[in-house]
């Protein structure tokens, strides 16, 4: 069964309750629109914040050049490697 809403002056529509729940959407998402041939499709929009943005500032405690912070690093992937 189609799914109606009415758009405003404004371009604004609001998504029925039960396209909501099938994209798991909740206030503040954002959304995504694409044409597929006469179709147009919506979609929750991928997320654009950085995934590494969390990990900034991580290594503030590692003293040192590059050469030196790559040794650590070094060190870290060989402890893991042989389990310690």
């Amino acid at each position: 069964m189609p799914l109606e809403s009415t758009m405003t002056s404004k371009g604004q529509v609001t998504v029925p309750v039960e396209i909501r729940r099938r994209l798991g959407l909740r206030q503040g998402d954002r959304v995504e629109f694409s044409e597929k041939g006469d179709d147009t499709v919506i979609r929750r929009a991928p997320d654009s914040k950085n995934p590494f943005e969390r990990y900034k500032g991580a290594l503030k405690g590692v003293k040192g050049n590059r050469r030196a912070i790559n040794r650590w690093l070094t060190g870290l992937r060989d402890d893991e490697e042989n389990g310690r």
